[in-house]
């Protein structure tokens, strides 16, 4: 049997592990040792288990993985993540579908903490559903809002995806941090624009909340101000070249806990539970990045990422077909693959190939990340709207899929932007570490 049949009988095999629910780093680890095992000896196998599984548990860059995640996990054990939500309706509550987007703006704020999408769904559903079922929303787009909202959660930094997209690749983390920042922010403003346009052309489905007093405003801003300066001396830090993302993340959860205990609103027992689940999403990550590290020399071996590369080269369809082809992979794969899952499978077949053509890879990893959120409210999985589904049980699933298309579609143009100028992603990077 060929080296490139063997390659993609354990893509197949992959693949069907996954669809039978078996959990992403297990199914990784089996077919690349497995794979190396026959392509060249079980020597080899266990040498690249051993000597990667230490290479990463001692890599200092991936710190910012579990202070990040402790940060937003302290974050909302604290309800620090609800008065930044509380402060965007303060403001524009009173606008009509202004509830929606200030669930769009919590989400975006939540998403800077935490970098998860599924977190920052699932946080934003408990705090934002109620409030919008009170004020008689629509249950489309409430629903709609908070499912499309959660996938701020890893594009805006910091972010998780970033991180696993940085050390599959070897690019920095700071940059593709930064990348992250213009795209975040114009996804968002998006968001709000289909939000102000449904609620034109459907007055019934967001209507105006009650007017706030300045003093309530201000208020408000002052009850968020410890979360908005978090978010700020993290980012700008990071840009100032004051921190680097590992000092950036250890800040950032040093200054949420202290607030915390400051302010009395945070006890060892809710301290002991953030702390918890960051060791439990830390230890998932770093299984499915060693998992990775075998996956990556048996596709290798294979030789399937230069065949693939010949086939896409005979295609003639230039740079950017070829950009656009591959993330119409993804889009496809993110309908049926959980995301992390998509990068680790995919990364060492098309990152090669993007090298070749002369694509700036950060541009790559930040229009990759965009596509693969995209997934995350695609049928049949849409995974956040799953979780909307679990805080809204009465909702309809079909409801919120109608809900999250004019969504997707603002995603699907932020794809274009990013393709047509990529400047947008690489201002920040580029005047940091030009």
């Amino acid at each position: 049997m060929s080296p490139a049949m063997m390659g993609t009988i354990g893509i197949l095999v992959m693949f069907v592990l996954l669809v039978l629910r078996v959990p992403v780093a297990f199914a990784m680890f089996s077919v690349g040792f497995v794979g190396i095992t026959i392509l060249d000896s079980s020597r080899s196998a266990l040498s690249l288990l051993a000597s990667e599984t230490f290479t990463l548990a001692s890599s200092p860059e991936l710190v910012v993985i579990p202070l990040f995640i402790l940060m937003g996990n302290v974050a909302s054990e604290t309800g620090m993540s609800r008065k930044l939500y509380d402060a965007a309706y303060a403001i524009i509550g009173q606008f009509r579908g202004g509830l929606a987007s200030a669930t769009v703006i919590g989400c975006g704020g939540f998403a800077a903490l935490s970098g998860s999408s599924v977190a920052s769904a699932l946080t934003m559903g408990k705090v934002a559903l109620g409030q919008m079922d009170r004020f008689k929303y629509n249950t489309r787009l409430s629903t709609g809002v908070v499912a499309a909202g959660g996938t701020l959660g890893i594009l805006i930094p910091p972010s998780t995806g970033f991180v696993i997209y940085a050390i599959l690749t070897e690019q920095s983390i700071g940059r593709l941090f930064l990348a992250g920042v213009l795209p975040g922010i114009m996804l968002l403003l998006l968001f709000i624009f289909v939000i102000m346009l449904i609620c034109w052309f459907r007055p019934e489905f967001g209507p105006a909340g009650p007017a706030t007093s300045w003093r309530n405003k201000g208020k408000a801003l002052l009850g968020a101000g410890p979360i908005i300066a978090v978010i700020l001396l993290s980012i700008g830090g990071i840009y100032s070249g004051l921190f680097s993302p590992v000092e950036a993340s250890a800040v950032g959860a040093g200054i949420v806990i202290l607030v915390g205990l400051i302010t009395r609103v945070l006890s060892l027992n809710a301290l002991w539970r953030a702390a918890r689940d960051a060791v439990v999403t830390t230890a998932t990550v770093m299984l499915i990045l060693i998992a990775a590290h075998l996956i990556n020399p048996f596709m290798a071996l294979s030789h399937i990422p230069a065949a693939v590369g010949e086939l896409l080269s005979g295609l003639g369809l230039g740079v950017t077909g070829t950009l656009i082809l591959i993330l119409a992979i993804y889009l496809v794969l993110g309908c049926f693959l959980e995301g992390f899952a998509m990068l680790v499978l995919t990364l060492p077949i098309f990152f090669p190939i993007i090298m070749a053509l002369g694509i700036d890879p950060i541009w790559f990893g930040v229009l990759t990340v965009l596509t693969l959120e995209m997934g995350l409210i695609s049928p049949p999985v849409g995974i956040n709207v799953f979780i909307v589904k679990s805080v809204a049980p009465n909702v309809e699933l079909g409801d919120i899929f109608r809900g999250v298309l004019p969504f997707w579609l603002m995603m699907v143009l932020a794809v274009a932007l990013l393709i047509l100028f990529p400047q947008i992603v690489l201002f920040l990077p580029n005047t940091m570490f030009g």
